[in-house]
This record gives structure tokens, C-alpha cells and sequence, in this order.
């Protein structure tokens, strides 16, 4: 919805891979030459580690499209909790081979078939498994016999590995070590610096058709505060950053949203920490006010913060609280209000003050 407002004619932030939007660091563009050499000169296994989103899928799926369609087949498994013969159907079914038997011998006694005549085609047979901390001990044991199956000097299978750092020391174990021996690439993905991340979400609103920027350059330096340069949060605050600029039909993003969007997403342990926007010095002027006057905002407002409630009604601030707040501040009442979300991001973002004042029983 605010793709016209920022004259985009995409999303640029998806939450799905899209290997249009991989952003080539220098670390990136090593792991996707060794996945590519890896798979190309028949090595058997490859295996990549990294942190929890910094685009390991979407490497993934950008390497087996850097093949030849008609010279890769590719099995891609995304959800490696299944069990052996579960695994073997799988693989099967991705690479288009029909199942006649759904037995453990029956289905190797297939693939095997399969394999030798895409050899003698000189065509390249890849499985991917994602997410493969999570394999089981006996699957990962399956999993390095199917390299057994060779020719004389290559291997027919070729596996990649991708998963959390756990990976790392699931592989490391003395039980994995027969596994170990046959990796022969290993590549990581990392997280983004700052000047990357400035350029990672530059280049992404660039795809997407931007002209313009659409950050401010001091709400990109704190989203990769608030990301640490993970390209998958980065991902997130942005996109809701973008929305939250629609709404309030601000552009570029400001400051004051992605520290909004920083609270609303849980990125920040200490919101009263953050810079002093004015909407924040209101409430802080706001709750002043409140802890002389003794008003039951304060229990409203605590109930609120704690809520589970996914939509709370915020309790209404009266009138003159508003109206002194924004005088100490120089602001009309009116554009106040525009700033959007005022009194919501206002109990939230102060829940740690509300739960310190006292109640009172004197009033204004």
C-alpha cells in the first residue's frame, strides 16, 4: 500500500528469499563461489553455517539459478524433521523420479538408476537441505551414505548443508566424524557492517524502483543498531518503518518511526534510552503531570503495557495534560495528534516510568 507513495514498484523488503535482492558482499560472493564450485566439480559435500537470517536461502536458491536449467537437477528440502524413507520419497519426488516401491532398498535401488543416467548425460544432481542443525543422528547417517553412490572418479549426488551455527558442532561430534571427512567446501554468511547495511537497503529500494531515498541517514545508522546487520531484521524494520511513513505521509523515514517501530517489535531493551524526539518528551512532560495530579492513567496505562490483548484500548489522557505538555514544548494541540499513534507508542514506550509512580489521591 505505500508502494506509490515512495514510487516503488515492488516490495523491497519481502520476507520471502528472493534471489533478485541478494546483495553481494565480499563474504557473500565467496560462499557463492564455493557453493557453485562445489556443486560444479562434483565435490559431494558442501556445507554452509550462518546466523539466523543473514540469507543463507536465498544464496541457496541463487546458486542452483546460476545453472543451466536443463544442466542441474535440484532436490530442495526445507523441512529436514522427517525420517528416513519420508527423506528418500522426498528426494524422489523433487527430482521427478516416480516412487514404485516405498521401501528403504526399493527407493536407493531407484535413485541409484536415475543417477548413473544423468551421469552419462553430464548433467549435475544436487539435494539442498536447509535448516540441517535440526537433522536427526540416523538421518545425517543416510545422508553421508548417499554419497557412496559414485563412478569410478566422481560423485553421482552432490549435498549441501546449510544451517545454524549448531551445524558446526553437530558435525564436530566424534559420532559425525566419518561425515566430517568427506566435506570438502565449508563457507559461512555473515552479518552486515554498518556502511553495508546503509548499501544493502539503498540497493533493495533501487530494485524495487526508489529514486529517491527513502531513509533519513540517521534511521539507517539505528536500524543497524537495532538489527545488529541481520539482513532478515533489517528486512523487518524497514518494511514496517515504510508503512508507518504511508500512514503518516512522511517522507523520508525519520528517526522517530524506526525508534516507534523499534519498541513496537521488541528490539529494544530500554526504549527511554533511545534520542529525545519530541512526541517522547511529551510523554515524559505528560506523565510529570500525571504523577502530580494522581490521575488512574497510570493504572490504565500499566494494565496496558502488560495486556495480551494484541489490540489494547489506550486509555484517553485528559485534555489539559495534553494541552500543558504541548505548550511546555512549543506544539499546537493539532499537529500533535498528526504525529501518529501518539498516545499508543506514549504508554508503551513508558511502561517502565508508569510502574515507578506512586499513586496519589490529590487532583488538579
Amino acid at each position: 500500500m505505500y508502494r506509490s507513495f515512495f514510487g516503488l514498484h515492488a516490495s523491497p523488503f519481502g520476507s520471502s528469499p528472493d534471489p533478485r535482492f541478494l546483495f553481494q558482499t565480499p563474504q557473500l560472493r565467496e560462499a557463492l563461489a564455493c557453493l557453485q564450485y562445489g556443486i560444479a566439480a562434483r565435490k559431494g559435500f558442501v556445507v554452509m553455517t550462518g546466523e539466523v537470517g543473514t540469507g543463507k536461502t536465498t544464496l541457496l536458491k541463487t546458486v542452483l539459478e546460476t545453472f543451466h536449467k536443463d544442466r542441474v537437477f535440484s532436490a530442495f528440502v526445507f523441512n529436514p524433521r522427517l525420517d528416513v524413507l519420508d527423506f528418500l520419497e522426498f528426494v524422489l519426488t523433487d527430482f521427478g523420479i516416480p516412487v514404485l516401491s516405498r521401501t528403504k532398498s526399493g527407493m536407493l535401488l531407484q535413485l541409484n538408476r536415475w543417477l548413473i543416467e544423468r551421469y552419462r548425460d553430464r548433467v549435475l544432481c544436487v539435494v539442498v537441505l536447509d535448516e540441517a542443525q535440526n537433522l536427526s543422528w540416523e538421518l545425517l547417517e543416510e545422508i553421508r551414505l548417499l554419497t557412496n553412490l559414485e563412478s569410478a572418479s566422481e560423485k553421482l549426488l552432490q549435498i549441501v548443508l546449510s544451517g545454524q551455527p549448531e551445524l558446526e558442532s553437530t558435525l564436530r561430534n566424534p559420532r559425525m566424524r566419518q561425515l566430517r571427512q568427506r566435506v570438502s567446501l565449508w563457507c559461512k554468511t555473515q552479518p552486515l557492517t554498518s556502511d553495508q547495511t546503509e548499501a544493502y537497503i539503498s540497493e533493495r529500494l533501487r530494485i524495487a524502483g526508489a529514486i529517491h531515498p527513502a531513509f533519513s541517514s540517521e534511521a539507517v545508522e539505528l536500524i543497524y543498531a537495532l538489527s545488529k546487520g541481520i539482513p532478515r531484521v533489517i528486512n523487518l524494520i524497514c518494511e514496517h518503518a515504510l508503512i508507518c511513513s504511508y500512514v503518516e505521509q512522511i517522507k523520508p523515514v525519520p528517526l522517530r518511526i524506526i525508534e516507534t517501530v523499534g519498541v513496537d517489535l521488541d528490539l529494544v531493551e530500554h526504549p527511554v534510552e533511545l534520542s529525545f524526539t519530541p512526541q517522547h518528551q511529551l510523554t515524559e512532560n505528560a506523565l510529570r503531570i500525571v504523577e502530580a495530579s494522581g490521575t488512574d492513567l497510570v493504572s490504565s496505562a500499566t494494565n496496558l503495557a502488560s495486556s495480551t490483548n494484541s489490540s489494547p484500548q489506550v486509555p484517553e489522557i485528559p485534555s489539559y495534560i495534553v494541552d500543558v505538555s504541548s505548550a511546555d514544548l512549543g506544539l499546537d494541540h493539532d499537529p500533535l495528534l498528526a504525529m501518529g499513534s501518539s498516545l499508543r507508542s506514549a504508554a508503551r514506550y513508558s511502561h517502565s516510568r508508569l510502574s515507578s509512580i506512586p499513586r496519589k489521591t490529590n487532583s488538579l
